[in-house]
């Protein structure tokens, strides 16, 4: 009788029984599917005539299996992985510098861009409320003019600006002490153009006989202080990579603003103390929720944002982000925080509330490690710090005159700032719509809650109201300490480090840019392939001006 041998392989788990012919005789395969068992051979007697067929095989596996291997790991060569964490306009950035910074056909250009944010919205600190129907910013709500990333970001997602009316521009302002308007403007509810030019005319020459040419000063100073951080828009040829803030900073000549406060800089520069009591301090607690003994660059930044021709983006400015992330060509990962990044030598593996890991070659933190958990190993050091938290209170309804000491809504200015006194229980409110004479609604910024006894005590009418705590900014403090844009030495990036020097949607996206461009040379040794003067292809745009 002829003998039939059977080979019984348990490593494949495909449950293929092919019978083939080898060398004359024939095979019958029994392939489980099962690839964690050992093999099993059963033989026939005649283990010299097949034996080479064996080892045939064998060889065919290891040989195929090792091609497996040498395709994987070029893979990983050519497409290596760069981690994001935090979709705000610094991620969002920091993806989309990396993409058109690339040079074509480059290593760069063919990275995998995994982004991971822990809510479920792109935007990070950007972000939107709806009351009754209708859409108000609630998080970073202002451009200045000569934000020269946040315009280009705008022409290129095709967004729409928006620049508020003649009638918004001229809004009343009114500063309240807690006990009375120590200032207050001409309010006209006329909506002539002309008699709006008149009252705008009025106002500012009550606020010269107020404050005298301290006013001019103070522009000036803002003026010196803008032209200075436009250096961040220069050509890569005159503008390096910078691996520190504090070397960013010192290259601009913006350094030495970081180690005072905005009040010793305005008393340098001769401003009165009513000025900076009054109105100053009033720009300072509505745009960082702090007084004028924040640090003086970020003061500078914060006066820069009170001045004219100010935007934003027309259904919110959120939309930059989410533009940015669409045309990036990024793996968003929506609702996954990344809690540990453990340093394997050639890699980061993340790992995630999901249960999952993910190996990355370069990780970018773009969100404030301030108040996240993130355990990394082995241990990073930067130094302290501290986020000012704004309660933003929207409220649809209307103010109760009696609160201030008046007869008539009419009487009351559409934006009431205050001074820096501690039983003062907002930062401001300001009308964000008016929708007939006893309907508005509003935006109060406080340090602090606002319960709703104190709510009841404020408004005659309270129809709808929504609460938000953001962990808005840095408490500034000087002299500011900053920690590094490279966090280990390799290849883990921290974009938010800019923050201590000030904390607006610009100065994410400029240290994003820079970030990016200190991964396409340090991970990938390579230069940008573009380098043009961002600020000259702005020269005639209509969306900019060069008042402050």
């Amino acid at each position: 009788m002829r003998s039939t041998t059977i080979i019984y392989l348990s490593k494949s788990r495909l449950h293929v029984k092919p019978r083939v012919t080898l060398l004359g005789l024939n095979w019958k395969l029994n392939l489980n599917d099962d690839f964690s068992c050992s093999p099993i051979l059963r033989l026939a007697p005649n283990m010299s005539s097949i034996l080479p067929i064996i080892i045939y095989l064998f060889a065919l596996f290891t040989h195929s299996h090792s091609q497996s291997q040498s395709q994987s790991q070029s893979q990983s060569i050519s497409s290596p992985t760069i981690c994001i964490i935090g979709s705000g306009i610094a991620g969002s950035s920091l993806a989309h510098f990396l993409r058109s910074y690339s040079p074509p056909n480059s290593p760069s250009s063919a990275a995998r861009i995994l982004l991971f944010e822990r809510n479920d919205i792109v935007g990070g600190r950007m972000a939107t409320v709806t009351i009754s129907g209708e859409t108000f910013e609630a998080g970073a709500s202002i451009l200045h003019p000569l934000n020269y990333h946040a315009s280009n970001f705008t022409r290129l997602l095709n967004l729409k600006p928006r620049t508020p009316p003649t009638s918004e521009s001229s809004l009343s302002l009114g500063i309240w002490n807690g006990s009375k308007f120590v200032f207050k403007t001409v309010t006209s509810h006329s909506k002539n153009p002309f008699v709006q030019k008149i009252v705008s005319f009025a106002n500012s020459l009550y606020m010269l006989l107020r404050y005298g040419f301290s006013l001019f000063k103070m522009n000036s100073f803002v003026e010196v202080t803008v032209n200075k951080f436009l250096k961040y828009y220069q050509s890569f040829e005159t503008r390096p990579t910078f691996e520190t803030v504090d070397e960013m900073l010192k290259w601009a000549g913006l350094y030495n603003l970081t180690t005072c406060t905005l009040h010793d800089e305005l008393v340098n520069v001769a401003l009165t103390p009513l000025l900076v009591q009054e109105l100053v301090t009033v720009i300072t607690r509505i745009n960082y929720g702090q007084s004028v003994y924040i640090s003086g660059l970020a003061g500078a930044v914060s006066l820069a944002g009170s001045g004219g021709g100010l935007w934003s983006i027309e259904g919110g400015n959120r939309q930059m982000a989410s533009g940015l992330i669409n045309r990036s060509d990024v793996e968003l990962h929506l609702h996954e925080e990344i809690y540990s990044i453990f340093n394997l030598g050639e890699y980061y593996e993340l790992s995630s509330t999901k249960g999952r890991s993910y190996m990355c070659e370069v990780t970018a933190i773009a969100t404030p490690l301030d108040e996240l958990n993130i355990q990394f190993t082995p241990p990073i050091s930067i130094p302290e710090r501290h986020l000012q938290h704004t309660h933003a209170t929207f409220v649809r309804g209307l103010l109760n005159p009696g609160y201030f000491g008046l007869q008539t809504v009419s009487e009351i200015p559409e934006l009431v700032g205050t001074i820096e006194e501690p039983d003062l229980p907002f930062s401001s409110i300001s009308v964000l719509k008016q929708h007939n004479e006893t309907d508005m609604t509003y935006k109060i910024f406080s340090r602090k809650a606002m319960p709703d006894s104190l709510l009841e005590s404020i408004f005659s009418v309270r129809k709808e109201t929504i609460r938000i705590n953001w962990a808005a900014y840095p408490h500034y403090k000087a002299p500011e300490v900053f920690a590094p844009f490279i966090l280990d030495g390799k290849q883990l990036y921290y974009a938010n480090a800019f923050e201590n020097a000030a904390s607006t949607m610009e100065t994410s996206a400029v240290a994003a840019e820079n970030v990016a461009r200190l991964i396409l040379s340090r991970h990938f040794g390579e230069g940008s392939s573009r380098s043009s003067n961002l600020m000259s292809s702005f020269s005639d745009d209509k969306l900019l001006h060069s008042d402050l």
